[in-house]
């Protein structure tokens, strides 16, 4: 009986496979695109000048799934991404390459940038978002199609939000001291926005935004400091008319250079005099 269960068995097997051949020995066509990519001399720019040395990718072709689907934003043209990634290779990368040897930002670096055209409003306030961050891997940059590289002030705007978004992913790896949240904690507030800078200044907050929570007011002093020479940060600060802030800002600024000398050997003053002449020198 249990002979006759096997062939039984077997003659089920052979038949459900004659079933299921079509008489074809090849193999179904792959669903894969596997065919190689076609450059153009922008592709090309952007992989030798970021994936290869830095497995950086840059996204600047994408479809909505890439970003907030609840936004109104586009791509951006061609003819606006390159002048972005210059700017990124010039006054971040190179500056931070010098100062913290030729494998810092080969090892702690966002791994994707997604370049966007448009502003991103946000809704319910009176705010734009300029950029995100995401778990330390990618950032995205927005309205990049309206930036103006004959104004040095145009230029700093999305240096200075990589800036910040970097400064976040450096303490994501090495924590900021605590003690940094209590110098001045009594007005960290989610209304910021109702505030100007010049009145966050006289509170003791390099920007309105760096009151808004310890995180932001440590990266925005960093992003301050990294999109202004050492000149202008000074008069900056020399412009708080209450000596009290002045004093809270001179404290929070030791303490981000002691941060980066301490847990990066980064001389930031030295950054800070680099990434001004580097930003200079993009200028049209």
């Amino acid at each position: 009986m249990k002979k006759l269960k096997y062939i039984l068995l077997a003659s089920l097997v052979l038949a459900f496979a004659s079933a299921c051949d079509d008489g074809s020995d090849s193999v179904a066509e792959s669903q894969i695109d596997t065919n190689p990519p076609i450059l153009n001399e922008l592709d090309i720019y952007l992989r030798s000048n970021f994936v290869t040395p830095y497995n950086i990718e840059v996204l600047y072709k994408w479809d909505i799934n890439d970003t907030d689907i609840d936004r109104y934003l586009h791509p951006p043209f061609e003819s606006s991404v390159k002048p972005v990634a210059n700017a990124l290779q010039k006054a971040w990368i190179e500056p931070y390459t010098q100062v913290g040897g030729p494998n810092f930002i080969k090892k702690i670096a966002p791994r994707q940038f997604t370049f966007v055209g448009s502003f991103n409003y946000n809704p319910n306030s009176p705010t734009i978002t300029l950029g995100v961050a995401e778990a330390g891997a990618k950032i995205t940059l927005f309205n990049i199609d309206y930036l103006d590289f004959s104004n040095i002030n145009s230029i700093k705007q999305p240096l200075k939000t990589v800036q910040h978004e970097y400064a976040h992913i450096l303490n994501q790896n090495i924590p900021i001291d605590a003690t940094y949240g209590l110098i001045n904690p009594e007005n960290y507030t989610a209304q910021w926005f109702n505030r100007s800078d010049e009145e966050a200044r006289e509170l003791g907050y390099i920007t309105a935004y760096g009151s808004s929570q310890e995180s932001e007011d440590f990266v925005e002093m960093v992003s301050e400091m990294l999109t202004n020479s050492k000149p202008e940060f000074d008069a900056l600060v020399e412009s708080i008319s209450n000596p009290e802030s002045k004093a809270i800002i001179r404290m929070k600024e030791a303490m981000v250079v002691d941060y980066y000398k301490k847990k990066f050997n980064i001389d930031l003053y030295e950054l800070q005099e680099l990434v001004a002449i580097a930003t200079q020198k993009l200028v049209n």
